[in-house]
């Protein structure tokens, strides 16, 4: 049971004063996360213009990892980053600064290709879960078992259906015995309660400027570590 913050995402610039978009500006607001509680770090690397690329992978994680030694630090493989499968795998081929994980989406078409290449490269696996259908994917790959944690990472706003895909997506999973640890997390509307949901079946989570902004009083948060700070608090009520 963690909490990994996740400290960007694709959000843009607007999205809140304290969002983190070039290696340094990630580093500081990771140290910080991790003085509030966050036990791993998940980034979405920003090149130019704080465009995200697979590129920006070396130079954010050596960053990261120098203030925070010691703290895992994984990334996003996202299809919409570099938009193109050739351009994903040769970034991925090319990293030279490993970060310890990366996340791939089931629902991507090359996912089954991209993590064989980060297996090739020694980078662990999440294994991201939107849907029933990318759970059914994921049971049906040979080699599921070998995957460093499952997502399960709902977008939909409306908490009943998001609840249910869920649950769903977890009888997925336990249909298959796929027995890798899973981290919980929501988007924006659901991100509390997914929080609290994960504490109840002692599920790790993540939140971050790149789930949402707001405390689970809906106020805006002063800045990534505030979020963390109360994730945290919750899944020590836990006792």
């Amino acid at each position: 049971m963690i909490v990994q913050a996740c400290i960007n995402g694709a959000r843009p610039r607007d999205f809140h004063p304290k969002l983190p978009l070039d290696a340094q500006a990630m580093a500081t607001d990771a140290a910080a996360c991790v003085a509030a509680g966050a036990a791993e770090l998940h980034i979405h690397p920003r090149g130019a213009e704080g465009r995200e690329s697979l590129g920006a992978v070396d130079a954010t994680v050596l960053a990261v990892r120098r203030a925070c030694p010691g703290t895992f630090v994984g990334v996003s493989t996202g299809a919409w980053i570099e938009n193109d499968v050739s351009r994903t795998r040769a970034a991925i081929a090319g990293w030279r600064e490993l970060p310890d994980y990366a996340s791939v989406n089931l629902s991507e078409a090359d996912a089954p290709a991209v993590m064989d290449l980060l297996r090739q490269r020694g980078v662990g696996i999440e294994a991201g879960l939107a849907t029933v259908a990318d759970a059914e994917r994921f049971v049906a790959l040979a080699e599921h078992s070998q995957v460093l944690r499952i997502l399960i990472e709902i977008d939909i706003q409306d908490l009943s259906a998001a609840l249910d895909e869920a649950q769903g997506i977890a009888a997925v999973l336990e249909r298959a015995e796929a027995r890798r640890p899973i981290l919980l997390h929501g988007v924006d509307a659901t991100v509390w309660p997914f929080v609290r949901l994960a504490q109840q079946k002692r599920w790790s989570t993540r939140v971050g400027l790149e789930d949402g902004k707001t405390l689970a009083d809906e106020t805006v948060a002063k800045d990534n570590a505030d979020i963390v700070a109360a994730a945290v608090a919750i899944f020590r009520s836990a006792g």
